[in-house]
């Protein structure tokens, strides 16, 4: 799933809690939900804008290096996670507890939607990584399909949480998910037309 709509649908997933608690709840669970992508927009702001590096290298060789690899994989990490909300619940950190359990959905719900790039969600205990046969972006697994679905369901939520968003802060970060992921819809749905107005064309030019 897109980084976003962890936030969304933990928010949905949480919003009876944050509802009936203080906003610092809420922070906590969005800031929970995106925590485990936090070492790729690090590893990604450092290739791009510090070394200059082209998408292609980014994505080929300086996400792949172990370093990274491992980073990401911790903060994906389901038992570290769990290992974390236990420490801090019995410490009396609750709103800590609640971001690391967030942080544990995440995961999660990255599990369906992930193949070729699925993270090690058992890391440092294990290195398995489920290869689900769907995709949140690679068209070759359904990656359209599922992208609409994903976008679809958040544009959903939004709605469902927005008589909770009382503050001017809060409405305003739901309506630009709400404007970014219709303008995604309608690019996407364009591409998907494209496609299938080539398709007869290649038949025709075999």
């Amino acid at each position: 799933m897109n980084t976003p709509s962890h936030a969304i649908v933990n928010l949905s997933c949480f919003s009876v809690l944050a509802a009936t608690h203080h906003n610092s709840l809420g922070l906590a669970i969005a800031f929970g939900a995106v925590l485990p992508d936090l070492p790729i927009f690090g590893m990604y702001f450092w290739a791009k804008w510090i070394k200059r590096q082209p998408e292609r290298e980014i994505w080929g060789i300086t996400y792949e290096l172990p370093l990274w690899q491992n980073l990401v994989a911790a903060f994906h990490s389901i038992p570290l996670a769990m290992i974390g909300a236990t420490i801090a619940y019995w410490a009396g950190a609750s709103v800590i507890g609640i971001c690391l359990i967030s942080a544990v959905l995440h995961s999660l719900f990255d599990l369906p939607v992930h193949n070729s790039d699925a993270h090690r969600h058992f890391y440092p205990f294990s290195n398995y990584r489920f290869i689900s046969p769907l995709s949140y972006w690679d068209p070759k697994h359904y990656g359209l399909q599922v992208s609409i679905v994903e976008r679809c369901l958040v544009l959903a939520l939004c709605g469902y949480l927005w008589p909770g968003a009382d503050t001017a802060i809060a409405r305003g970060i739901l309506i630009i998910v709400v404007l970014l992921y219709l303008a995604s819809l309608v690019i996407s749905w364009r591409w998907w037309q494209k496609r299938r107005q080539k398709k007869p064309l290649d038949r025709l030019n075999q």
